[in-house]
């Protein structure tokens, strides 16, 4: 096999037992923590009733981002948060935690508080349930030989990977991303829900062998004025890291391999430009292509911004790739 010359690829893969924050996602499995994680615009309006009032609950605190008192909430929450690192001030003598915790198929997920305005920022939100959707859909009618290679492109919070490791147990597990702190709290969210996956430092497939049986992706797909690498898609109005991803994918996969990816598309003027691209791909990797749309029109308010201006809608779509067998 020939390796991919993308970036130099770190094993990560050190323990994560004894990390406060791994304790914090098992306590709050075993007493049945749930929370549900809606799009930035709705929460902040969730926050805007509260008038900045004090959290009491667990998901007060660890879903919704709000501050607290000191010592007014779960003792054992507060404690792992204080040994993590992870409460920092919030004025007026109240605390915030600095991470958050949502389920996904009945999954914990650490990811970063709310507004994640870093550039290291970990983000989980709708579009993760429905990639996590997708994955199960696509695999579920895909057979996979035991020891398959599958990975994860830009893992995140490591949704897609927990979420393979559900449907293809037997198969060899790998995640990568350029953000060190989405790979650490990818690691602690794969070994909270008893996943054996590797993760990877680096860009997309991070250097590793040809020979991929399946690649999953749910990248950024909006353009952010500021850059921020887990919320910028770059170029053709920000359908940039979706190609790029697509044309490592289709140089990896082997023969009768797939590539499954869940992002967004600008059309403009009725014309869906990401489509055209991927298929312009496809076809020179000797790849079928499978396109569909899953929500026609996200991130209206996107619209008003100057490198908009001549877009119609963007809409969230599937595109799977699948290589041709020998």
């Amino acid at each position: 096999m020939n390796m991919l010359q993308l970036d130099r690829a770190p094993n990560i893969d050190a323990s994560n037992e004894g990390d406060p924050l791994l304790f914090l996602l098992r306590y709050l499995a075993e007493t049945e923590y749930r929370f549900v994680t809606v799009t930035p615009a709705s929460h902040q309006r969730v926050l805007a009733r509260h008038r900045g009032t004090p959290g009491m609950t667990r998901t007060d605190v660890l879903g919704w981002s709000r501050p607290y008192v000191p010592g007014s909430i779960d003792p054992t929450v507060e404690r792992l948060l204080g040994d993590a690192g992870a409460i920092e001030a919030a004025g007026d003598g109240l605390r915030r935690s600095t991470v958050r915790v949502s389920t996904v198929h009945q999954r914990l997920f650490l990811h970063s508080a709310f507004p994640t305005v870093a550039e290291d920022s970990v983000f989980l939100g709708p579009d993760s349930y429905r990639f996590a959707d997708l994955i199960i859909g696509e695999l579920a009618a895909f057979p996979l030989d035991p020891g398959d290679v599958v990975v994860d492109m830009g893992t995140g919070s490591g949704v897609g990977a927990v979420t393979c490791a559900g449907v293809v147990p037997d198969t060899r597990l790998f995640m990568t991303d350029i953000n060190p702190r989405a790979l650490r709290f990818a690691r602690i969210n794969a070994e909270a829900s008893g996943c054996a996956i590797t993760a990877l430092q680096g860009r997309n497939l991070a250097g590793m062998e040809e020979g991929i049986a399946v690649a999953i992706a749910n990248p950024p797909y909006v353009i952010d004025p500021g850059h921020r690498a887990y919320r910028d898609g770059g170029r053709n109005h920000g359908g940039e890291i979706s190609l790029e991803m697509a044309r490592a994918a289709a140089t990896a996969l082997k023969p009768g391999g797939r590539f499954i990816l869940y992002t967004g598309s600008a059309i403009v003027g009725g014309t869906d430009l990401l489509r055209e691209k991927l298929s312009e791909i496809a076809q020179s990797h000797s790849c079928a292509l499978r396109y569909r749309e899953l929500d026609p029109d996200v991130f209206g308010e996107e619209l008003e911004l100057p490198h908009y201006r001549d877009v119609d809608r963007i809409a969230v779509v599937a595109a799977t790739m699948t290589r041709a067998p020998r």
